[in-house]
Formats: C-alpha cells, sequence, structure tokens
C-alpha cells in the first residue's frame, strides 16, 4: 500500500513552518517544497535551465544556479512574470516530491509544506490537504517581525492572494491566531488522526 500523503500549506506567516516541525517530530516525513525549489536552481538542474528560458542568462549567477535576487525583483514586480516562473517550476516541484514519496515505506505519512499547493494544482498528489490560517493583520506583524519591512511584507502578501482558494481546496485547517499552546493542541489531534489514517490505508 503506498504511504499517507499530505499537503500542508498556508500563506506568509501563518505558521505552517512550526506545524511542519512538528508533524516530523511526530513521525512524519516532512519536505519543504522550499528546499526543492533550491536543488532545482542549482548548476545545470531542471530549475535553473527553465529560469534561464524565461529570464535569459542574467538571471543565472557565474556558476549557472539561479540569481535569486534578480528573479524575485522581476517576479515581484510583474505578474505576468511571476505567473509564467510558477508554471515552469511548480510542475517540477511536484513530479520531485512524488519521487521521494514513491520511496517511503508502508504506513509512512509523507508531508509536503508548500506555500501554493492548491493554487499550483498540486491537490490530486494528495489524500489529504492541511492549511494553517491566521488573519493578515496578525501574519503581517509577524513576518515584520521576523526581519521583513512593511513593504516587502505587504508586498509578499499581495503576491499569494486572499487565501480564498487555499481554503476552498483544503479538507482541514488550523487556527494560529491564539498563541502556541492553542496551536500545539490542534496539530496533536492532528497527528493522531493522520496515524490512525494511515493504519487503515496501509492495512
Amino acid at each position: 500500500m503506498p504511504p499517507l500523503l499530505v499537503g500542508l500549506t498556508g500563506g506568509l506567516a501563518s505558521g505552517k513552518s512550526t506545524v511542519a516541525g512538528k508533524l516530523a517530530e511526530g513521525g512524519c516525513t516532512v519536505v519543504d517544497a522550499d528546499a526543492l525549489v533550491a536543488e532545482l536552481y542549482r548548476p545545470g538542474a531542471p530549475g535553473a535551465l527553465a529560469i534561464a528560458e524565461l529570464f535569459g542568462p542574467t538571471a543565472l549567477q557565474a556558476d549557472g544556479s539561479v540569481d535569486h535576487r534578480v528573479v524575485a525583483a522581476r517576479v515581484f514586480a510583474d505578474p505576468q512574470a511571476r505567473k509564467a516562473l510558477e508554471a515552469a517550476i511548480h510542475p517540477l516541484v511536484r513530479t520531485r516530491f512524488e519521487e521521494i514519496a514513491a520511496g517511503l515505506p508502508a504506513g509512512a505519512i509523507g508531508v509536503l509544506e508548500a506555500t501554493l499547493l492548491v493554487e499550483a494544482g498540486y491537490g490530486p498528489t494528495f489524500d489529504l490537504i492541511v492549511s494553517v490560517e491566521a488573519p493578515t493583520e496578525i501574519r503581517l506583524a509577524r513576518a515584520v517581525a521576523r526581519g521583513l519591512s512593511p513593504e516587502d511584507a505587504n508586498a509578499r502578501l499581495a503576491a499569494q492572494g486572499d487565501g480564498l482558494k487555499r481554503r476552498q481546496g483544503t479538507h482541514r485547517e488550523i487556527d494560529n491566531s491564539d498563541g502556541p499552546e492553542h496551536l500545539a493542541e490542534q496539530v496533536a489531534v492532528l497527528l493522531a488522526d493522520l496515524h490512525a489514517l494511515s493504519r487503515r490505508t496501509s492495512g
């Protein structure tokens, strides 16, 4: 039987990385989409080749890896460029996660943490999609507290949209607006449910 596959999503500063860490502590195999992108952006990797095709050789550094600053400046200033980037990179991330998931044993729980998981069309890959949610003003304050300028934080929030499509494509929501204890309680319940579901699907 295949492993149980879970998509974990949420907007900027929602707390999804905190939840991902707790799921890993609870026995899940957690893969960060950003880490997969970093692999894809290495010299000669499919993502780097796609970036060069989209934005030209100036989007790469001297060693052939992606110049993140150049790409970020381009996509945050141009919504069409951002859509083109997402259309090129998201399928590569999905394929790489599916390769990792294929190597997991029966009874395992594989989790992909990705901000635009639903928006990128990853839904059919997963048995369950969980979204970590918090009000925009709370997420903005968290992002600024972590070092982003208010302008950059607002730009990133705007680029991610209002979250409606994400919430519509989610099977389960975790509310991260009321402190770490409340979050931990919800993740504990989620973990118990995931392990129970995994036992049923692998049995």
